[in-house]
């Protein structure tokens, strides 16, 4: 038994608790040539040092490099207008309950136009009501996607009525580029800030 207590106590653990042994951030006295290199690259793109989920992905500056570039579109100029890609962000961190994404997502969403209690509605896991029509399209089109892996004809065609098909590669895009933050950002334990609320938890 006395074997077993301490695999027993780290099971029980909060997350943040175990931040630290996973991905923790790597001070920038401490970057090698290849993660100043990625550093300098990032600072000069984004204008502030590497933040948020990129910290992480400093690990592998090739990856975060590449990231970061894709990130440059999708979050600032995709076809699809930024309105409704923080909305398809708020989507995909919710689906993979990622408090950070989140934190940094819901009040920029709120910003470009988002209503409060859509916004409460995808917090809380309950589809919102009332959305105008590229909204709605946009988040059935992401919900049917995380949920079921694929979208069916009927919400392609209404996709691509209103983004056309350029649109909807951007819509998806940005989806996928989420998911993939989501999933490094859950992956190294990724804290949330100290003024910072976890999304609710709801039953998997």
């Amino acid at each position: 038994m006395s074997r077993l207590l301490p695999a027993l106590l780290v099971a029980l653990m909060p997350c943040a608790a175990l931040a630290r042994d996973r991905l923790p951030t790597i001070p920038p006295a401490q970057y090698g040539p290849e993660q100043k290199q990625a550093a300098e690259a990032f600072e000069a793109a984004r204008k502030t040092p590497v933040f948020g989920p990129f910290e992480p992905l400093m690990y592998s500056p090739d990856v975060m490099t590449l990231a970061r570039a894709m990130g440059d579109y999708l979050r600032y100029k995709p076809k699809i207008g930024t309105t409704l890609s923080e909305l398809v962000i708020l989507v995909n961190a919710r689906h993979w309950t990622q408090d950070y994404e989140w934190y940094v997502h819901a009040p920029i969403a709120a910003k470009v136009g988002i209503a409060p209690e859509v916004i409460a509605a995808i917090r809380d896991g309950r589809r919102p009501t009332g959305l105008p029509e590229d909204q709605e399209t946009a988040y059935d089109f992401t919900a049917e996607l995380l949920q079921n892996k694929r979208v069916s004809d009927a919400t392609f065609a209404r996709a691509e009525k209103l983004f056309g098909k350029p649109g909807v590669v951007d819509l998806t895009a940005v989806s996928g580029y989420y998911t993939f933050l989501a999933m490094e950002l859950n992956v190294a334990r990724y804290p949330l800030p100290k003024d910072g609320t976890p999304l609710p938890r709801l039953p998997e």
